[in-house]
């Protein structure tokens, strides 16, 4: 069947997703009274103005003026378009679409066409490595390799693991074949460009393929790794920075992961693909991990989104700690919850659960994670000498700084009886070092809470509504709700609006009324194609009007947009009248005058 998906079937999918359990797949939402909040997914912020009504079935962020229902949210958190979005549903509430999209089918979205080639060509490389590890002699050693690491012939299934052939161009061939460019598959990564003869080869070569999904799923990488040691050639290959694939954005397996992280929020961070992938296969279902770098702000705020406690589980060794002890810093900064997992004997986390088991992994490492700041006295204690003053005097500076103003005082009561028994110094001493470390903490955040607050004033007073646009909003919130005021105001002839992107949303609402004739805004946000556009209805949508007194009300807003109109003519003539008499047109000047007097009379009319 081809063509739209029909009506019937969109509004079945609507009814059956209720949009809080949709939303939590994508970020952590509290409950508040009646709504539910949370951190908007579209802009930073530190507090939750991010709103979900259960009730109406629709969100709106506060901040940032986001909003619509479980729809637009996937189309907007997804990047993906309307129908893309009610597929998706679908199956999310086991209603399948039976349906193939026509072109016109499809609204415009903010995804070159070079970009979507780039994610076909990888979603067919997937299929192609996968199916030369599973189904051919050629894939038969690499195979055996993954099983005899302790992969499952599920777990390769699931991860879609392959393999790619030694020859030099296998790949390069099959997707100039298919109609790829491979100008633009040399640019994401799968095939390199030799200028030399302007020839392509393939990138990875005689190499077990890990796919690297993006947090929907979607193919956007690969890491090759060699089957057999060699000096000569890196372990692993990765794909290189490409329009699609961003290694300071993505968390590996986060969307395998996402439904046990939803659960628990709570998410075990680590730091390379492989790791993730040994504790995804023994049994450590929410765990995720960077991609060849440190972590982000981008990592963070999904982190942020979704969990309430991280646990760390980088490699034993000292490279390992340092960057769990970076990583715990910075997590601690957003205010979330952090626990470190350590390995014993420099192991890494593959490492330790091929040499103990995945049940020692889970028991004795990543159920018995040490507190933040035991882990940081941990970290502060290494390559220290107690037998010297300033190792004693630096280890306890250190602890304290990370003590103060995080710790409760049952918390400070302990480690500082801990650090007066490791170093021989009185807790009297150490306690007086505490209090001066909080003293100075308590005058710095008094400096600084004078610039916050007028940063803050200064945002939320940045943009306040004028009296015209909060009239163009009750208006338009109006026409949302009843067809016969947009029949009403088309046949006066009149322009309702005064701002572009509501005269925007104006014309679209015509058409939408002339094709669905009845008042419906959250279909109607549906068909907009642009988020800015979708913001505007969802925020007039929500607006308190006075649906008894509709008529008044819409006068007044019709009135005062039409003075705003004409106030805005007049300050044009004034211009001009002023441009007239440097130029000493005085009978110009004198015209202009008699029409603004005429403008102005007709204003005090109405």
């Amino acid at each position: 069947m081809t063509g739209k998906i029909p009506e019937q079937l969109i509004e079945q999918i609507r009814s059956q997703s209720d949009i809080v359990d949709v939303i939590s797949d994508y970020m952590q939402l509290t409950k508040r009274g009646r709504n539910w909040f949370g951190l908007c997914p579209f802009h930073g912020e530190q507090t939750p103005s991010f709103s979900v009504s259960q009730d109406k079935q629709i969100f709106h962020c506060f901040g940032c003026g986001a909003g619509g229902n479980a729809i637009t949210f996937i189309m907007d958190i997804e990047n993906i378009s309307f129908p893309d979005a009610v597929v998706k549903l679908g199956e999310r509430v086991g209603v399948p679409i039976d349906v193939q999209l026509t072109p016109s089918a499809l609204p415009a979205k903010p995804v070159s066409k070079a970009e979507m080639k780039m994610r076909e060509a990888h979603e067919f490389a997937v299929e192609f490595y996968h199916h030369l590890l599973i189904n051919t002699e050629d894939g038969e050693e690499a195979l055996q390799y993954l099983l005899n690491r302790g992969f499952t012939r599920e777990q390769i299934e699931v991860h879609k693991i392959g393999w790619a052939l030694p020859a030099w161009d296998t790949l390069s061939v099959l997707l100039e074949r298919k109609g790829f460019s491979l100008e633009e598959m040399a640019e994401c990564g799968l095939v390199i460009h030799k200028e030399s003869d302007d020839s392509y080869f393939d990138r990875f070569r005689g190499r077990i393929m890990f796919p690297i999904r993006d947090e929907n799923g979607k193919v956007i990488a690969f890491s090759g790794r060699i089957l057999n040691s060699n000096a000569d050639e890196a372990k692993y290959l990765n794909s290189p920075e490409s329009p699609i694939f961003h290694k300071s954005q993505v968390l590996y397996n986060l969307d395998k992961a996402r439904a046990a992280i939803r659960k628990t929020r709570q998410v075990v961070l680590m730091e390379g693909f492989v790791d993730a992938l040994a504790a995804s296969n023994a049994g450590v279902v929410n765990a995720v991990a960077t991609m060849g770098t440190s972590l982000t702000p981008q990592h963070i705020q999904k982190l942020k989104r979704l969990v309430e406690q991280v646990t760390i589980c980088y490699d034993g060794d000292n490279a390992g700690m340092d960057g769990a002890k970076r990583s715990a810093e910075l997590l601690k900064a957003e205010r979330i919850k952090v626990e470190v997992a350590v390995l014993p004997d420099k192991l890494d986390p593959d490492d330790y659960i091929r040499q103990y088991g995945a049940e020692a992994f889970k028991s004795n490492i990543i159920e018995k994670p040490h507190a933040l700041i035991a882990f940081m006295m941990m970290h502060a204690r290494r390559n220290k000498n107690f037998q010297f003053e300033n190792d004693v005097l630096q280890y306890i500076q250190e602890v304290l700084e990370h003590l103060v103003g995080t710790s409760s005082p049952i918390e400070r009561d302990l480690y500082i009886k801990q650090l007066a028994s490791e170093t021989n110094i009185s807790q009297d001493a150490i306690y007086a070092q505490y209090r001066k470390l909080e003293a100075d903490q308590v005058k710095q955040i008094k400096r600084e809470q004078p610039r916050e607050r007028e940063f803050v004033e200064q945002k939320q007073h940045r943009q306040p509504l004028t009296a015209t646009e909060r009239a163009e909003r009750l208006l338009l919130s109006h026409m949302l709700h009843s067809v016969h005021i947009v029949d009403k105001i088309m046949q006066s002839g009149e322009q309702p609006f005064v701002r572009d992107e509501y005269t925007a949303v104006f014309i679209r609402l015509i058409g939408f009324y002339e094709e669905y004739s009845t008042a419906d805004y959250q279909r109607f946000v549906e068909v907009l194609d642009d988020a800015e556009l979708r913001k505007i209805v969802m925020e007039a949508a929500l607006v308190e009007r006075d649906p008894d007194h509709a008529e008044a009300e819409i006068a007044d807003c019709l009135k005062h947009i039409k003075k705003h109109r004409i106030q805005m003519e007049i300050d044009t003539l004034c211009h001009d009248q002023k441009e007239a008499e440097k130029m000493h047109e005085y009978k110009r000047a004198m015209e202009i005058m008699q029409r603004i007097i005429h403008l102005r009379r007709s204003i005090t009319a109405m």
